[in-house]
């Protein structure tokens, strides 16, 4: 089993209380952002925004599960990030659908959100009080996570589809499958941060630098399947943001790397085969 260490062995520099009200507030901000330009415009052409403000939720996802797993779930480490992005999906559909049927788009978010959080926090009991984890974090960590799965969930199917309404996400982002490019996606920014600075040597800032680098992925994914949705231009438009994004923070991630590396040496290149 891979064990990350101990949680108290894990220092963060970075509170969790404060990462929680930028990823809500962020996601949020993106998301609303996003429809209203486009509203006002008449056009899609401000997608990408709302793919922006899902990277809000995806930090605050990773360090949830960089709480969580630190306790040394190990294999759960994948497992928990396909949990944040499965909740998500849920709660999502339950709260777009539910705006949708008081004629309410708008709500849609907000409903998703706080079923989402209610949602994980049940979730988290199970696991803590029927199956045994016996995390102290559990609850919270797994409240987070459903909050941020749900926030990059809409987030991104905002960005695909241009539109806030349940019928043009289920058209344009269930129908056609690109949800499962986005719980993939989605699901690898929350989790792979973690999984892939895990050791006594992890620290909070690295693992979350890690996770907008993934994050910048997901919009470039978001951006492929808006070519489809919203013509050349404008998934060209988010496909560049995603790369500048994913390039920016692979080359602060490689500092950091570097940083709390023990040595960076050149190794040259492979000897050649012995057979």
């Amino acid at each position: 089993m891979t064990v990350g260490g101990g949680a108290t062995s894990a220092p963060a520099k970075f509170e969790p209380q404060k990462l929680r009200i930028y990823g809500i507030v962020g996601s949020l901000v993106g998301i609303y952002l996003a429809v209203v330009l486009n509203q006002a415009t008449g056009t899609t052409v401000f997608s990408f925004i709302a793919a922006i403000g899902a990277l809000f939720g995806v930090v605050m996802g990773a360090n949830a599960v960089r709480r969580v797993c630190s306790y040394g779930i190990g294999t759960g480490v994948p497992s928990i990030g396909m949990l944040a992005l499965g909740m998500g999906i849920v709660a999502a559909l339950f709260g777009l659908n539910l705006g949708a049927q008081f004629g309410m788009d708008w709500l849609g978010p907000i409903i998703a959100l706080i079923y989402s959080l209610i949602f994980g926090y049940v979730v988290g009991l199970i696991a803590n009080r029927v199956m045994g984890f016996n995390i102290p974090v559990m609850e919270e960590g797994l409240t987070d996570l459903s909050g941020a799965g749900t926030l990059a969930i809409i987030a991104w199917s905002v960005a695909i589809s241009g539109s806030l309404s349940y019928s043009s996400i289920v058209a344009d982002v269930l129908n056609t499958g690109f949800i499962a490019i986005i719980f993939i996606c989605g699901g690898l920014a929350i989790l792979h941060p973690f999984n892939a600075n895990l050791g006594p040597d992890e620290k909070q800032d690295r693992t979350l630098v890690n996770g907008v680098m993934v994050g910048g992925v997901a919009i470039v994914a978001t951006g492929v399947c808006a070519l489809l949705t919203q013509g050349m231009i404008l998934g060209l438009l988010q496909i560049v943001v995603g790369f500048v994004i994913w390039y920016y923070f692979f080359v602060w991630y490689f500092r950091l790397a570097k940083r709390d590396a023990a040595a960076v040496v050149g190794t040259g290149l492979l000897p050649p085969s012995a057979l």
